[in-house]
């Protein structure tokens, strides 16, 4: 029923941009709270990016001044502008959407910069 989709994920040389989009279904998207996580092999699944349903901003240090996540609730859908890329950044991105005791996930995009 709650569907997440991820897209825009690929490979890039480090300093390059991509932009991850994250379209939803079965859920009122507008009073939830947004977010991405990534997870690179062997490391635990990490938060990057969150955004609220006032659009208050949250962005992991290793990121901030790079990346963007941004929401157009016409549209159900949050993106993260990820510029300025880096090898460390490779990883598969998760979106999330989050209220109260719910907690969806998607599938995921990889995300690989090489050097």
């Amino acid at each position: 029923q709650v569907q997440l989709v991820e897209s825009g994920g690929g490979l890039v040389q480090a300093g390059g941009s991509l932009r991850l989009s994250c379209a939803a279904s079965g859920i009122i998207f507008r009073i939830f709270s947004m977010g991405w996580y990534r997870q690179a092999p062997g490391k635990q699944r990490e938060l990057v990016a969150t955004i609220t349903s006032g659009g208050a901003t949250v962005h992991t240090d290793s990121v901030k001044g790079r990346f963007t996540i941004s929401r157009d609730n016409a549209k159900n859908t949050v993106y993260l502008q990820m510029n300025g890329l880096k090898p460390e950044d490779t990883a598969v991105y998760y979106c999330n959407a989050h209220i109260s005791a719910s907690d969806f996930w998607g599938q995921g995009t990889q995300v690989t910069v090489s050097s």
